[in-house]
C-alpha cells in the first residue's frame, strides 16, 4: 500500500512564500512520478505542478508558472513544492499524488494519478 503524505501548509500574507513537502511510502521513489493539484472551495480539482520520476521534467499550470517550482529528493522520498509570490486566489487545499511511470513528460490529469494524499491547507491572506 503507497502512502502520501503533505506537510507544510498554513497562512501566509500576499506575496510571500511557502514550502511544502510530499512524503511517498514506497521502496522504488525513483520509479514515480508526482504531481500537485489543488481544491478551492467551491471549485474543481485543479492541476498545478508535477515532476517526472528523475526530477529533469517539470510541468506547470499557466496560473502558477514563473512562482511556484517543484522538486525532489529521490534518496528522501520527498518532493518539494515551493512557492512565491502568493496571490489570495491560491488559497486551496494542496493535494500530493504518485504514479508509477518512467514517462519522460509526468501528466496532468489527475485521473493519471493512483495514489494520494489527504491534503494540506494553504491560505493567503490579502
Amino acid at each position: 500500500q503507497v502512502q502520501v503524505v503533505e506537510s507544510g501548509g498554513g497562512l501566509v500574507q500576499a506575496g510571500g512564500s511557502l514550502r511544502l513537502s510530499c512524503a511517498a511510502s514506497v521502496r522504488t521513489f525513483s520509479s514515480y512520478c508526482m504531481g500537485w493539484f489543488r481544491q478551492a472551495p467551491g471549485k474543481a480539482r485543479e492541476f498545478v505542478a508535477a515532476i517526472n520520476w528523475s526530477g529533469a521534467v517539470t510541468v506547470y499550470a499557466d496560473s502558477v508558472k514563473g512562482r511556484f517550482t517543484i522538486s525532489r529528493v529521490n534518496a528522501k522520498n520527498t518532493v518539494y513544492p515551493q512557492m512565491n509570490s502568493l496571490k489570495p486566489e491560491d488559497t486551496a487545499v494542496y493535494y500530493c499524488a504518485a504514479e508509477r511511470s518512467l514517462a519522460a513528460t509526468p501528466p496532468r490529469y489527475a485521473y493519471d494519478y493512483d495514489y494520494w494524499g489527504q491534503g494540506t491547507q494553504v491560505t493567503v491572506s490579502s
